[in-house]
């Protein structure tokens, strides 16, 4: 645990929580513009297009393998160290990214860039958490965690439009230029958080191995494959299947953002009222709107309203996701908030390289089939998960409790 920081003045407040959000801005962008620039990238390097898709697998295993491996050697430090630390990491990856001149150095690149994914969001949301009084915590990690939202609404379109004006590697270096300044925002504004004895790693692990908490991070894990199976190849297949012009792309992926910012508003509001029963639903109205996607694909209008439906859909599930996370695992909270990273991303990774697959065997256009089959997956998951507790009234409690103490 932490001793809360007292509530900051006036103008000192929306700094600090600013710098945070900008760093969880730089870092949704780094994860998400890549699928914009994909037919770029693969042209210079030499590379096909399920290829270059394999840059979203590695940054998205390097989150899953980072997050956990340093928080489990860096739980100790003092939060504003290593904050700094992990925004260092972030932008050495980025740098390395802008003049990375062959394939696989672009995927160590990734990698590292992603091993400060996880935990910085994990410690920082901890830390927005502290900045304010009791009564306004949640609403200050949800605007730091509204930085992966605006990043897709603003930061991908307008990386993405760099990208294809001055070259892919431009994108990386505005990305670096914003890990910079959320790096000095950081040292000057982040004040230093005092913190007491924390829970030993064996209870965290043990808290982490709970069957319903795995069930959950599975659950998740497939929602997010269903995401990443479609959406990271959804510019080549709006451009070779709808014959979208390259620009026109970049403004269905700016609306493509503003569904995943109703998503993630909504999906929280549910969540709120009835956590399990939501989840369910959202589910299964993820998989129905993704298997619209083959009828639609070819009818320019219906294809846009199909992508900004499936951004509301892709993204209402995540704030439930991660309450659901929050309340069965709430005696380990910094390892299973920087675990849940993980076994997100796993899916990220697992979902974009499923796609791959699927292109190199049976075309581009058999993707939405996949990211369906996964989304019904997913909700057999989440079915199972509400089945598990449906008579246990701990998990009422015990979210009670984690809000009282908060």
């Amino acid at each position: 645990m932490t001793k809360p920081v007292p509530s900051p003045g006036k103008e000192r407040f929306p700094l600090s929580l600013l710098v945070l959000t900008l760093g969880a801005f730089a870092i949704g962008m780094t994860e998400f513009i890549i699928m914009g620039l994909l037919p770029n990238v693969a042209s210079d390097l030499g590379v096909t297009i399920s290829q270059a898709g394999q840059l979203i697998t590695s940054y998205a295993l390097g989150v899953a393998i980072g997050a956990p491996v340093l928080t489990v050697f860096t739980h100790r430090l003092p939060q504003k160290k290593l904050l700094v630390i992990l925004m260092g990491i972030f932008i050495f990856g980025n740098a390395v990214s802008v003049i990375a001149p062959t394939y696989p150095l672009l995927i160590i690149a990734r990698v590292l860039t992603a091993f400060a994914h996880g935990t910085f969001l994990g410690v920082g949301t901890i830390i927005a958490a502290r900045l304010v009084r009791p009564e306004k915590r949640a609403g200050a990690v949800s605007i730091v965690l509204a930085g992966l939202t605006v990043a897709n609404i603003i930061g991908v379109p307008f990386g993405t439009f760099i990208g294809q004006q001055l070259g892919w590697r431009a994108s990386f270096g505005a990305i670096t230029v914003l890990g910079i300044i959320s790096l000095f925002g950081i040292i000057r504004f982040i004040p230093v958080i005092v913190q007491e004895q924390t829970a030993n790693l064996a209870e965290q692990v043990r808290g982490l191995v709970n069957p319903r908490v795995l069930l959950i991070l599975l659950t998740g894990a497939l929602g997010c494959g269903s995401l990443f199976a479609l959406f990271t190849y959804i510019t080549p297949i709006l451009e070779d299947i709808t014959g979208f012009a390259e620009h026109s792309v970049t403004w269905i992926l700016v609306l493509f953002g503003l569904g995943v910012t109703l998503g993630n508003i909504a999906g929280g509001k549910l969540a709120d009222w009835k956590l399990m029963p939501s989840l369910i639903v959202n589910f299964a109205v993820l998989a129905g709107i993704i298997a619209l996607f083959p009828l639609t694909l070819h009818h320019p209008v219906l294809a846009i309203v199909n992508v900004f439906l499936w951004g509301i859909a892709a993204f209402g599930i995540m704030p439930g996701i991660q309450l659901r996370i929050m309340n069965l695992a709430h005696k380990a909270p910094l390892l299973a908030t920087t675990s849940s990273h993980s076994a997100l991303n796993l899916g990220n990774a697992a979902g974009a390289y499923l796609g791959g697959v699927t292109i190199n065997t049976l075309g581009i256009a058999s993707i939405p089939r996949l990211a369906s089959g996964l989304a019904v997956l997913a909700l057999c998951g989440a079915w199972l998960s509400y089945l598990s507790t449906r008579n246990d009234k701990s998990e009422h409690r015990l979210a009670a409790e984690i809000g009282k103490s908060a």
